[in-house]
């Protein structure tokens, strides 16, 4: 909604160490919704700089819960969501394939967010705002207690965290209802977040963006690759003299094609990877030096093609993979942001694959959470918005740096491209889940779903019906939201590349109409500044009807619903690309019913008539 309302009751305690004479406060914060609080610490004689060597914050339960959860690990989020009772936890059943630095620290260990469901049917979500120079918070079971304690992200030595006073925690948080809508709805968490520092936030633009980025994850059609060179080096290597590749998807011809796409329909951006030297040498190489973010590839005439897509009413979008060498990155982001501000660029994309380095430390831990914050406050210094992959999952901190419009942070939509794939029911945990911190560029729009498509005997598919790929664009918010497939697939489907066209990214107002966690969920939003509506339903790997109730529609106005269904044969996994377009008269009393095919969706355009 355009506004949030902060309502809420304040309680301090204040704890006293006699001995030490040292003080100790819990704040906490009580909404209509849930709970917050945190543990303070005032600048004191007796207390000034320390070290956390663990933190024993207990969430005692009622029963052994159904829980929606991914194993503790410290270097990723990637897992797939496993459904069972807290009991039954064990992260040595979850398979990690694909995922390239998974490594579980407990069998009975889970990440927060953790979305439970008691037997009586009330809706528990545990997690934590605003994590700020602290590490991310694991959540331990003991099966014997019925207890979840935290469990911090150590640091090489072992370690926690550093601090010094004053300095407090991020916020624990809990969230509960009867109701699986109002859980999602919540704003408790942004809410318990420090408003925006940015004093002119312009530059900060909700928008569409396509990219040279799918074709490298489907086989057999592009490589962030420019050359095949076993040998390379970043400072020595002479990129002229090498062969380029021919799927190189960096290429000044490939990217003018993107720019003219962008620009004949509609596109803010247009996202490049794989334009800067580095890219044949550092998978799976623990190395320092990799990229230097300011080194284009002979291929690519980065004046050229910025003025190119400027001609056409277009931005290009910066793509930084740090390979998680983050020391690297940190000693060179200065320079890369010069080269940005030289060409224009006023978005990236930032990337950490692969093992952290400094080596020891993780993606969850302190340095990293004020890495990933540095890196923000730099950018919004530059008037440059971030989109931020393999990144800490997100605790509400776009309210302070509205900048940082969206992350990853989870399991995205490229591993149907490539592994396992994302089970239909992955897409309706994630609003419950990840979602809960903010925004997530999960890059929908996959058209073209099975992958022997591009490959004879790829048994690989994305794992939902075409019809949800479009409901992904309402039920999965984030301001910038990507068409992630090739170009030349939506040529084929201009009729239902149409929604992806007209979807707004930046809402009014959302109306959560009906959800279950792990089963379905039906979002309809009001463009910003607009009359239309936007509406969406997706399952899981079960057929069902999701309704509509449209009495949020303005009384006595007439609409045209143009609804985006599952064609009557769809299935995710047999026929998943059939589709049905149709319109009808709707106003404040109708009440849409919809059948959704098995791992299926529908999106729904609401316009009001002239």
């Amino acid at each position: 909604m355009s506004k949030i309302a902060d309502r809420h009751n304040e309680l301090v305690v204040v704890f006293h160490q006699e001995k030490e004479d040292r003080v100790m406060r819990m704040r906490f914060r009580l909404f209509d919704d849930g709970l917050g609080f945190r543990y303070e610490f005032d600048k004191q004689p007796n207390l000034n700089y320390f070290q956390v060597t663990d933190e024993h914050t207990e969430f005692a339960l009622s029963g052994n819960h159904t829980a929606f959860w991914i194993p503790g690990d410290y270097d990723t989020n990637e897992y797939y969501y496993t459904k069972t009772r807290l009991l039954d936890v064990d992260a040595s059943t979850v398979d990690g394939t694909g995922i390239g630095t998974h490594g579980y620290f407990h069998n009975h260990a889970v990440q927060s967010p953790l979305m439970m469901k008691t037997d009586e049917g009330l809706y528990i979500n545990i997690f934590e705002a605003a994590l700020v120079d602290y590490p991310a918070m694991h959540l331990m079971i003991d099966k014997k207690r019925m207890v979840l304690t935290s469990s911090l992200t150590p640091d090489a030595l072992g370690t926690k965290a550093y601090m010094q006073t004053p300095h407090h925690t991020p916020w624990r948080t809990v969230i509960v209802s009867d109701k699986a809508t109002d859980i999602v709805a919540s704003k408790l968490i942004l809410n318990l977040n420090e408003p925006s520092g940015i004093e002119d936030p312009s530059y900060i633009r909700p928008q569409k963006y396509i990219g040279i980025w799918w074709g490298m994850h489907v086989p057999n059609t592009m490589s962030w690759n420019y050359a095949h060179e076993p040998n390379i080096r970043l400072e020595t290597t002479d990129w002229n003299a090498l062969q380029p590749l021919p799927q190189h998807g960096a290429s000044n011809k490939n990217v003018r094609r993107y720019i003219d796409f962008a620009a004949e329909h509609g596109f803010s951006s247009v996202l490049v990877e794989g334009w800067n030297v580095g890219w044949e040498d550092w998978a799976g190489n623990w190395k320092e030096e990799v990229f230097d973010f300011v080194t284009p590839y002979p291929d690519f005439d980065i004046k050229a093609l910025n003025e190119y897509a400027r001609s056409k009413g277009v931005k290009l979008m910066m793509h930084h993979e740090t390979s998680s060498s983050v020391t690297n990155y940190e000693r060179r982001i200065d320079k890369a942001i010069e080269l940005m501000q030289q060409h224009g660029y006023d978005a990236v994309k930032t990337g950490y694959v692969g093992w952290i380095i400094p080596r020891g430390e993780k993606h969850d831990g302190q340095w990293m959470v004020n890495h990933f914050i540095r890196v923000a406050e730099k950018m919004a210094g530059a008037r440059i918005m971030l989109n931020a992959h393999e990144a800490v999952r997100p605790t509400g901190l776009h309210r302070t740096w509205p900048n940082w419009v969206a992350c990853e942070a989870a399991r995205g939509n490229e591993f149907n491209a490539w592994s396992a794939g994302n089970p239909p029911a992955h897409e309706t945990i994630l609003p419950f889940t990840r979602l809960m911190g903010g925004p997530m560029d999960y890059t929908p729009g996959i058209f073209e779903l099975k992958m022997d498509y591009y490959q004879p005997g790829n048994t690989n598919q994305v794992h939902t019906t075409l019809a949800k790929q479009l409901a992904l664009y309402v039920t999965m918010y984030s301001p910038i939201q990507m068409a992630a497939d090739l170009p030349e697939n939506y040529e084929k489907r201009m009729d239902a590349f149409q929604f992806i066209k007209d979807v707004a990214v930046d809402w009014d107002d959302s109306r959560y109409l009906e959800a279950e966690p792990g089963e379905y969920l039906t979002v309809a939003r009001k463009a910003k500044g607009s009359n239309d509506w936007f509406a969406g339903a997706i399952t899981n790997e079960n057929a069902r009807t999701a309704t509509f109730d449209l009495s949020f529609l303005d009384p006595g106005a007439s609409y045209e619903a143009t609804i985006y269904a599952d064609a009557k044969n769809a299935h995710w996994q047999h026929n998943p690309g059939a589709y049905a377009i149709r319109r009808q008269k709707v106003n404040s009393k109708t009440v849409l019913k919809q059948a959704l095919a098995p791992g299926g969706g529908v999106a729904i355009s609401i316009k009001k008539s002239k």
